[in-house]
């Protein structure tokens, strides 16, 4: 009686656990699109994306024509020979100017341009890092919401199954020995192992709470009434070389680098550009009154065609040159090195896979040989052809072979999405949209 008030007790959290969620079911893909919208690590790469559109409209503020008012009041004293014939001591007036100059740049060498094609590129590069971004955090929701359902069936295997029989088995070795028929050694080892048994649901407890704080840690709440995903099968690469493949069109980290280098010849070329001439246009209207000693208003409207043409900056130019020749070689150098990377990605994760799916038939065929024996060997010991220990180990065995299933079954299911992701398809495989600043700054000016 006793015991099976432990088992009662032992039963009543993991009850709590299934009843204590909403009966509102929360789809995987309903846990990504909520974290995506309040991940630090999204929004963070997405305000930067915004920083960088911004920089976009100051480059191409420069093709358009610079107004500038000037405005001045105060007291002149002028001693010139003109002021002389009047006043030999020169002449002191209230001066007071009011001007409007407009210039227009009509030639700069293509340093705005430039500029402009610089700072679209960083935007791109930002705009695939806030996919990449997304990308690796729908990867650690699909992990850890998989890991909440993996831990629950293991739970639920040991309260229900695990624990359910050897208190059963323990039930009868009692009998027996309340009997006479039974051993005490046979008791003693019953309960032995029904205490096992109740301390490991007590580890797989904690280990199902611990993996549901995980769960909160990534997307910001508690698990509700989770559901298993399907496998995305109909979306999996073909093989290893047509996941490479993905992977080299698409991977945003790897279009990030490749940005990078558009930005850096851009810089390049607006560098080159401060060894060309500048042409402005420039219009003005003065209207002064008391200038240079000359009493009354004077007025003065310009149209000029001005070329400023440096010749010599002390070799700063020359070395702005060489500085960012040197960065697109930089740039050029970690795009080839994220290329390795994602290759390495897409190719671990591909055998990570492929290991785990070959390992899941040996698994469940051998979950199904040992649910045979348990139950062979539970006949042969009620007839005293198996000893306890027999049918204490054989149920322990298959216990352990059922939750390597369960374990393989997850392990290949991550496996799955995790190939996704190191594609940089996982969130098209969820038909989920990225975010809005996840578009690129190129394909919005296309489309305007």
């Amino acid at each position: 009686m006793k015991n099976r008030k432990i088992l009662a007790a032992l039963a009543i959290p993991c009850l709590g656990l299934a009843l204590s969620a909403p009966l509102k079911a929360q789809p995987l893909k309903e846990a990504v699109e909520q974290t995506l919208q309040t991940s630090p690590d999204v929004l963070s790469t997405a305000h930067r994306r915004l920083s960088i559109d911004q920089e976009i409209k100051q480059a191409r503020g420069g093709y358009f024509p610079k107004i500038d008012l000037n405005l001045g009041y105060g007291r002149e004293r002028t001693d010139s020979p003109t002021t002389r014939v009047t006043d030999p001591n020169g002449v002191s007036l209230n001066r007071r100017e009011a001007g409007i100059t407009l210039n227009q740049m009509l030639f700069d060498g293509f340093f705005v341009k430039s500029e402009v094609a610089r700072h679209t590129a960083r935007a791109d590069s930002a705009a695939y890092g806030v996919l990449g971004a997304a990308e690796n955090t729908a990867l650690k929701v699909v992990e850890a919401y998989l890991e909440v359902l993996r831990r629950r069936d293991l739970l639920d295997v040991l309260v229900k199954d695990n624990l359910v029989v050897h208190q059963r088995t323990y039930d009868q070795i009692k009998l027996r020995s309340e009997s006479g028929v039974g051993r005490k050694a046979d008791n003693d080892q019953g309960l032995a192992r029904l205490a096992l048994a109740q301390a490991n649901v007590m580890a797989a407890e904690s280990n199902a709470r611990e993996a549901e704080i995980t769960f909160q840690r990534v997307v910001g709440k508690m698990p509700q009434n989770l559901t298993k995903p399907g496998a995305p099968d109909q979306v999996m690469p073909k093989d290893l070389k047509n996941a490479i493949e993905i992977a080299m069109a698409s991977h945003p980290i790897l279009k990030s680098a490749m940005m990078d280098v558009e930005a850096a010849q851009a810089q390049h070329r607006s560098a080159r550009s401060l060894h060309s001439p500048r042409l402005d246009l420039e219009l003005g209207y003065n209207d002064n009154n008391n200038i240079s000693g000359l009493r009354g208003d004077s007025e003065s409207t310009i149209a000029m065609l001005r070329v400023r043409y440096n010749l010599f900056r002390g070799g700063s130019d020359e070395a702005r040159v060489g500085q960012t020749a040197s960065a697109i070689n930089e740039a050029t150098e970690i795009s080839h090195k994220t290329m390795r990377e994602v290759e390495e990605s897409i190719r671990l994760s591909w055998n990570a896979y492929t290991s785990a799916h070959e390992r899941l038939a040996p698994l469940k065929q051998h979950a199904e040989a040992m649910e045979a024996t348990r139950e062979a060997y539970t006949k042969q010991f009620n007839v005293g052809q198996r000893t306890l220990l027999d049918l204490l180990d054989s149920e322990n065995e298959h216990f352990t072979a059922r939750s390597n299933y369960i374990t393989g079954q997850y392990v290949e299911l991550f496996g799955k999405y995790r190939v996704l992701a190191s594609t940089g398809k996982l969130l098209e495989s969820l038909q989920i949209a990225p975010p809005a600043e996840a578009t690129v700054a190129s394909a919005e000016k296309k489309s305007n």
